[in-house]
C-alpha cells in the first residue's frame, strides 16, 4: 500500500489480489511479489522512497544500516517491480549512483499469511521514530451483524483508496495511516451450559 501496505483489504474489490477499477485478473502481482514483501525492512524502504528517490546509500544511512545490508532488500523489490530505478546520478565522490522510487505497485499486493504482523511491526518502527505531537490514535470496540461489519469496512477501503489516489504535494507533510481490525476473541460471547 505506494506503499501504502495492506493486509488484508478491507472491503471486496479493494485490497490486495481483488483487481480494481481498469485491472485485469492476469495483471495482479504473484506469490513472489507478496513473499517480497514479507519484510519489515523491506516495508520501511517502500515507505522511504514512496515520494523521494533514494538510492541505497542513502536508504541504508536513514535506517541506520549498513549499505551491504540494505543492497540486496533494494535489489529485491527492484526485480519485483515495488521500486523503480530512476536516471542515474553522481554521488559525494563522483561515483554513479541510482535513486529508486515506490511504484505503488504494492497497494494491490496478495495476502500472505503472517503479512499483518509484518505491518505492524514496521509501524511500530516508524511511530516510535515519528514525533509525539504528530500521533494520532483511536481504539473502538463495537458488535456488528456480518453484514453492518462489509458496510463498515467498505467504507473504510473507500476513505483509505481515495487517500491513495491522492497526488502528492511537494509542501506538503508526510504522513503514515495505519488500520488494523480484529474479531475482539477476549469479548466473544461464550455458550451457556444447559439448565439441570
Amino acid at each position: 500500500m505506494s506503499s501504502a501496505e495492506r493486509s488484508p483489504g478491507p472491503g471486496p474489490g479493494h485490497g490486495p489480489g481483488h483487481p480494481g477499477a481498469g485491472e485485469r485478473v492476469e495483471d495482479l502481482p504473484s506469490e513472489a511479489d507478496a513473499r517480497a514483501l514479507g519484510s519489515v525492512l523491506r516495508m520501511r524502504i517502500l515507505r522511504m522512497c514512496l515520494d523521494e528517490a533514494l538510492t541505497n546509500k542513502e536508504i541504508a544511512r536513514r535506517l541506520g544500516k549498513d549499505p551491504g545490508t540494505t543492497y540486496h532488500h533494494v535489489r529485491t523489490l527492484a526485480d519485483r517491480g515495488f521500486l523503480a530505478a530512476q536516471a542515474e546520478r553522481r554521488g559525494a565522490r563522483g561515483a554513479r549512483e541510482v535513486p529508486y522510487l515506490a511504484t505503488r505497485k504494492s497497494w494491490r499486493a496478495p495476502d500472505v499469511p503472517g503479512q499483518h504482523q509484518v505491518l505492524v511491526d514496521a509501524f511500530l518502527e516508524e511511530l516510535a521514530e515519528a514525533p509525539p505531537s504528530s500521533v494520532v490514535a483511536a481504539r473502538l470496540g463495537v458488535r456488528l451483524s456480518p453484514a453492518a461489519w462489509e458496510q463498515a469496512l467498505g467504507r473504510i477501503a473507500d476513505v483509505l483508496q481515495e487517500l491513495a489516489d491522492l497526488p502528492p504535494e511537494s509542501d506538503g507533510v508526510p504522513y503514515s495511516l495505519f488500520f488494523a481490525a480484529h474479531e475482539d476473541a477476549a469479548r466473544r460471547r461464550t455458550e451457556s451450559p444447559p439448565p439441570p
